[in-house]
């Protein structure tokens, strides 16, 4: 991973042209081909399809996968206890359709192996279509333009739709298209190279593989011009359907062959090509699942979608999906003006990051959001918090639809995370750390089932949508049944200690950083854990006051007491929050501080992530971070902390934050914009910015960070913007990195939307639409906001700038309790080449 500043244009202009709108390549290249397929990625939350070329080859990783559908398989410990994990879930790819195949004179069109003279490959953020269009001159010194277009609809979740154009531009030839269903997690494609091969692999990052056959074929066809395919898991049970029609503009004479078996089904388009006459295959397609329906009914539903699908030419479909995304865009669009030469390679990477979001999370509809969206096979498509921390905040107020659909998916694990909690002796519920079916499948309990602040940060998603929309129905059906059983597991799982003044202690959790596991009164953990309390006891008021028929029922069956309630207020009132008078900074737990310093300083690159360098034990013995954790809560959760205490927390922890996982910078911009380190916070920007599109992390080969794409957000709104929503209010205190020239963004608030343009000089707010009020509060400043009605507050700063942090040195030298002093060290690694690396490693973390 780059240690480094990345700066505000990393990428090769030559290569990749600067465009606000479009993501262009204009020169293939092998070395990079996994990057680029989860680049070009096409997907809508529920769809993905990787930019896998649609002649077959050259690929790193071919991908296409549907959100939610996975295989089960036991996980074996070394060393096994009870309550651990038993059940890994792994994302597996459906039938792949992206397949067009192009011959001419019998000569196979591949990517880089063929001579092109031109090529030009385009993912267009504003009409949501990925377009590829090249030139290639045949052994034989023909001439063919070969154009092609991939879309995965918005309109429609189960469609997607592909076309490919074929003109010979020198004399008449033999054209073929062969475009093919192929089953990739099991079979081979007729280059007989593996469909899905995975590796041995240290890095917990990436996806295992799997023994044996994984679809069980249940149904192949292939009549007329429509072809399909269907399968059953081999152990999880799902069912899977895709079935793929086609149109033809051809001129001159064709004909079409088609066949099908378990692992293939094609229709062959074999056409005498004249020079000048296009060639053109539209192909539309429809996937289904289910986690028990048999396959025929799902072929049942592909039929009815295609069907309904082919009513409309490829140009309408491109017009809803341009439609959509025009809805989409006027709703999240965040303009920047840099104020010099980088400002269109600013907002292209800002709109890139955006566009992601919507692409992993628009039509998930019910399903949860995988940590690399739809886009590729990393961390085995599992759910994690930070769907509801990086995401949710986004989609609340851009998409709040898409924000409830996510939030309804944790309401469907609720009985699971019940059972969780059961299972680990305490009440209420218990929301796994990693998951697709709502069963925890982390095999790393340290890392993993520890993390408990996951309950409080889907409260706090829960908090911030029913601020930001007054769902109320959702609220009462939903989410406070949620709210409910996550206060009661906190009750349940803290107790209290008496040293004078009572307080409220949570022991044995790990918070966010996963470099500091298994602590006693995890400050991010007790701080959201507070506000879980909270909210649980302010909606059972606000239901109870407002909906006595649907409070009698709920509390009836979730058998509360007000006796109950009162006991979360008072274990939210004495949560134990630590705190060092010596050193005046908040300890990320209670014994954070007695361990030694990491001097990250001293330890170089090639020593990076530290996960995949050194055992869990020796990192666990030092202050060092994976990823913000005190600093997170002091961004989730800052109005419960002063402006000096998070100053000097921030400089205590950034300098030991070693950025390993992706979720860091984001949260470290937004919070040393708000103190007053602006070149940090510009500088973490631009490290969440690029994080993809330069792949920084070195892993944007297994798939999209799309945590860091919702964080890109948080450090424009929330960062530089200044934008908070504590206590369900709307407020800002603008921080305009330096040089800037302008930020502008949107914000709907309770189905009214409002423009924010942000300057040196002011911040101007406008209704764009609704015909609601906003209020908001501007430093301090109290406004109502109506249609009609533009104001412009004045700002005569943005905020304090402070200079000279960057590449500090971790802070030392304090004094404990005890009196020993804190010093800074840094271990010593056996070289990698004295190593027996292993074939797996359990490890479950994250970058």
């Amino acid at each position: 991973m780059r240690t480094a500043p990345v700066g505000p244009d990393p990428l090769d202009r030559t290569r990749f042209p600067t465009d606000p709108w479009r993501l262009v390549e204009t020169v293939p290249d092998d070395r990079d081909l996994g990057v680029t397929e989860t680049l070009f990625t096409v997907a809508n939350g529920y769809i993905g399809m990787r930019d896998n070329p649609e002649e077959g080859r050259e690929v790193h990783e071919h991908g296409s996968f549907v959100n939610g559908f996975h295989e089960t398989w036991p996980i074996r410990h070394a060393e096994a206890a009870y309550g651990f994990a038993r059940t890994g879930q792994t994302m597996v790819n459906v039938p792949d359709a992206k397949l067009m195949k192009v011959y001419v004179d019998d000569e196979p069109l591949v990517i880089g192996l063929s001579d092109l003279e031109h090529y030009e490959r385009e993912l267009d953020l504003r009409a949501g279509v990925r377009r590829r269009s090249l030139v290639w001159r045949t052994p034989s010194g023909k001439r063919v333009r070969v154009d092609s277009s991939r879309m995965v609809s918005m309109a429609e979740r189960h469609l997607a739709v592909l076309a490919i154009e074929v003109t010979m531009l020198d004399g008449d030839a033999p054209v073929v298209i062969s475009s093919q269903l192929l089953n990739r997690q099991d079979g081979e494609d007729e280059y007989h190279e593996p469909a899905q091969s995975k590796v041995a692999t240290v890095d917990p990052r990436k996806a295992g593989s799997f023994d044996g056959r994984v679809l069980m074929p249940r149904l192949h066809s292939a009549r007329e011009q429509r072809l399909a395919l269907g399968y059953q898991c081999a152990h999880s049970g799902m069912t899977v359907t895709a079935m793929a029609d086609h149109r033809v503009d051809i001129a001159d004479p064709y004909e079409v062959i088609t066949r099908a078996e378990d692992d293939l089904a094609k229709a062959v388009f074999r056409v005498e090509a004249r020079r000048g006459h296009p060639v053109r295959v539209e192909k539309l397609v429809a996937y289904h699942t289910s986690r028990s329906l048999p396959v025929r009914e799902l072929a049942d539903r592909c039929e009815r979608t295609l069907d309904r699908a082919g009513r409309h030419g490829l140009a309408e479909h491109h017009a809803r999906q341009r439609e959509w995304f025009d809805a989409f865009w006027a709703a999240s669009d965040v303009e920047v003006d840099t104020g010099d030469d980088h400002s269109d390679a600013v907002q292209q990477a800002v709109r890139f990051n955006l566009f992601s979001l919507a692409q992993a999370a628009a039509r998930a509809d019910r399903q949860g959001i995988p940590a690399k969206g739809v886009s590729g096979s990393g961390y085995e498509g599992h759910y994690f918090w930070d769907s509801e921390i990086y995401v949710a905040p986004f989609l609340t107020y851009t998409l709040p639809s898409a924000a409830r659909n996510l939030l309804q998916s944790r309401s469907l694990m609720l009985p699971a995370a019940q059972d969780r909690a059961r299972e680990m002796s305490q009440r209420g519920a218990l929301f796994p750390w990693r998951t697709i079916n709502g069963e925890e499948a982390s095999a790393y309990y340290a890392a993993g089932t520890a993390q408990v602040h996951i309950d409080a940060d889907i409260a706090h998603a829960l908090a911030v949508y029913h601020a930001a929309t007054d769902d109320t129905d959702f609220l009462v059906r939903h989410g406070l049944p949620i709210l409910i059983e996550t206060a009661r597991l906190y009750a349940d799982l803290g107790f209290w200690r008496s040293n004078g003044t009572p307080s409220f202690h949570i022991h044995g959790v790990t918070g966010p950083d996963e470099y500091t596991t298994v602590v006693n009164n995890n400050l991010f953990t007790n701080v959201m854990a507070r506000f879980n309390l909270e909210q649980a006891a302010l909606g059972v008021e606000r239901v109870r006051r407002e909906h006595p028929q649907e409070w009698a029922r709920l509390a009836r069956r979730l058998e509360i007491t007000d006796d109950e309630v009162s006991e979360w207020r008072a274990c939210a009132a004495g949560m134990h929050i630590p705190f060092d008078e010596g050193l005046e900074i908040h300890p990320q737990d209670d014994f954070f501080l007695d361990r030694e310093v990491w001097d990250l300083s001293r330890t170089p690159a090639s020593l990076r992530p530290l996960l995949l360098h050194y055992h869990p034990l020796v990192i666990y013995r030092f202050q060092v971070l994976k990823q913000a954790d005190v600093v997170l809560a002091l961004y989730l959760q800052g109005d419960r902390f002063t402006a000096e205490q998070k100053r000097k927390d921030f400089e205590y922890y950034d300098p030991i934050t070693t950025g390993d996982s992706t979720l860091s910078a984001v949260v470290q911009s937004v919070v040393a914009a708000e103190v007053g380190y602006h070149e940090q916070a510009l500088r973490y920007f631009h490290e969440a910015l690029y994080v993809d599109l330069a792949n920084l992390h070195d892993n944007t080969v297994d798939g999209l960070h799309v945590a860091s794409a919702g964080g890109v957000w948080a450090a424009l709104v929330g960062g530089f913007g200044g934008m908070r929503d504590h206590g369900g209010t709307l407020q800002l205190d603008p921080r305009l990195p330096e040089d800037w020239g302008s930020l502008t963004f949107r914000l709907t608030w309770r189905g009214t939307r409002v423009r924010f343009h942000l300057t040196e000089a002011e911040l101007a707010m406008e209704v764009e639409d609704g015909v609601g009020e906003v209020p908001v509060t501007v430093r301090g400043e109290e406004l109502v906001l109506t249609p009609g009605a533009p104001v412009a507050v004045p700002l005569p700063d943005q905020g304090a700038r402070l200079d000279g942090l960057l590449g500090k040195r971790p802070q030392t030298g304090g004094t404990r309790a005890d009196g020993s002093r804190i010093t800074a060290g840094v271990p010593d690694p056996m070289p990698a080449e004295e190593l027996e690396q292993p074939d797996h490693l359990v490890l479950d973390s994250r970058s």
